[in-house]
């Protein structure tokens, strides 16, 4: 039986999942969404008695129904072999008391790896059935670049274009994705925010005239933003597996409740773990980690969301966002499906920059959501305390989950923190929340110093870009994006 999706915003028009990650966005604007989430729950048993490919399997065949056993098959096989350095993929090690699930294996060292390794592989099966060649836009606040480009270079009839605030973005996030290979490939700076970038790759998805000239020479665009369902759904994967991991080493009893910990900006890491509790996951809280820009703390505290406000520029880059995109997904589930009520607050959003969610929805909500923040001070002593006392190195991102997760009254559920990227993504800061003075030290001199002080080793993906060459050098304002795009796409393509 095939899974639909439709928009958050209207329940007409209805696609399939393949035609859903084709498209990326739903027209209207609206995130694509299947009212049978939750409808079957994943036998649990059987997950914690595999390992990760088994399990992606079951989760994708679940949630992109239209996809057969083969195709998924193929693509779990291509998406998690040898480029990741762990056998188990995202391996979950002890913190403590806790938990720490290790998402940063992967060929970029950061989870983004895990549906960005997935999604080319699923978009190529999905174009084979319409043959059209397609042009990847995505907006980055550090880790999708490079996840993106990583999994798109070379890929056939497929081109991508990434754009990145200039000067937003760690030393190492940049070189990662300005020295990328690949004829098909294309990165820009942009003057601006990330909320900058995000907001002009939706406005260039609207733009029905722009898509009239692509749609003329056989282009289409489409995202790997977790805007992308075919981005979502591989996320989730994580979470049941690292359920099955606690049950294999004896930390539950099948059937036990886990607290996650998620740092998250965009909401999209987050959402996965609520759709992993609607598919069966024995999930009690699932516990949302801002930075200094805690619009998502605000919300769940408040029931109002308010992105105007002062903009913070922190040592966790890839969460510097105000306007995180995947919660209109949540309201459309905590809201029962109401499309009319998630376009209002969406409209008054675009509008107002403000909307108020009724506390009935936000009722359901902070059944399952909790929340917490940590600005840079308080990251920086999560760095330290970790390390100096359970000998576990961690980035600033991962750092702001566990300050947070530790502000959290412990209910005797086991607590997993989501550890999003390597420490050596982040090298200077890290060193210096250990107490190293950085004044300057470039990104890969910071590495050195890191290792030697720690006695870990840099990813060798990482440390090897100090030689690379750099490739792609443009920078552009924001309203010159979609130029940009089009430029990119007669490149890639004519």
């Amino acid at each position: 039986m095939t899974t639909f999706y439709h928009s958050t915003r209207s329940a007409d028009n209805p696609v399939t999942s393949k035609q859903a990650i084709m498209a990326g966005i739903a027209p209207d604007g609206g995130l694509y969404v299947s009212d049978e989430l939750g409808e079957k729950s994943l036998d649990l048993a059987g997950v914690c008695t595999q390992g990760f490919h088994d399990t992606a399997r079951l989760v994708l065949g679940t949630l992109l129904s239209d996809y057969t056993e083969p195709e998924l098959a193929g693509c779990v096989e291509g998406a998690y072999g040898p480029q990741w350095d762990s056998p188990a993929v995202c391996p979950v090690t002890p913190l403590g008391d806790d938990w720490l699930l290790e998402l940063y294996h992967g060929p970029t060292c950061a989870f983004k790896d895990v549906a960005l390794q997935m999604l080319p592989r699923l978009m190529s099966v999905a174009r084979g059935a319409d043959g059209r060649r397609v042009m990847i836009v995505t907006a980055t606040s550090g880790d999708t670049g490079k996840a993106a480009l990583d999994g798109f270079a070379g890929v056939e009839g497929t081109g991508v274009t990434v754009f990145y605030p200039d000067g937003k973005v760690s030393d190492v996030q940049r070189l990662q994705m300005v020295t990328q290979l690949g004829s098909n490939v294309a990165v820009c700076a942009v003057r601006g925010t990330f909320d900058d970038c995000q907001g002009e790759v939706k406005r260039i998805f609207a733009d029905r005239a722009l898509a009239e000239r692509l749609g003329a020479r056989g282009v289409a665009l489409s995202s790997a933003n977790s805007i992308n369902v075919g981005r979502l759904a591989p996320q989730v994967t994580y979470y049941f597996d690292a359920y099955a991991q606690l049950v294999r080493r004896g930390a539950v009893e099948m059937g036990d409740e886990v607290t996650f910990c998620v740092p998250t900006g965009n909401f999209g890491d987050v959402l996965a773990g609520y759709y992993a509790r609607r598919m069966g996951l024995p999930v009690r809280r699932l516990v949302v980690a801002s930075n200094a820009n805690d619009v998502l703390t605000d919300f769940l505290t408040t029931g109002t969301y308010d992105r105007r406000r002062t903009f913070h520029k922190t040592i966790s880059p890839s969460m510097d966002i105000l306007v995180s995109s995947n919660l209109e997904r949540l309201l459309y589930f905590a809201s029962d499906g109401d499309c009319e009520l998630v376009a209002r607050l969406m409209a008054d959003l675009g509008e107002k920059g403000v909307y108020t969610v009724p506390e009935p929805v936000m009722g359901k909500i902070r059944a399952i959501f909790a929340c917490g923040r940590a600005d840079d001070a308080a990251t920086r002593a999560a760095i330290k305390s970790t390390w100096d006392e359970l000998g576990v190195l961690i980035d600033p991102h991962t750092a702001v989950a566990k300050c947070v997760l530790d502000g959290i009254e412990d209910d005797g559920s086991a607590r997993v923190c989501l550890s999003t990227a390597s420490p050596y993504k982040f090298s200077a800061d890290v060193l210096g929340a250990l107490g190293e003075v950085t004044d300057g030290m470039n990104g890969f001199a910071c590495m050195d110093v890191l290792e030697r002080l720690t006695g870990t080793v840099a990813p060798r993906q990482l440390a090897g870009l100090r030689a690379e060459p750099i490739l792609h050098e443009d920078v552009c304002d924001r309203d010159r994006m979609g130029a940009f795009v089009e430029s990119s796409c007669a490149r890639v393509f004519l």
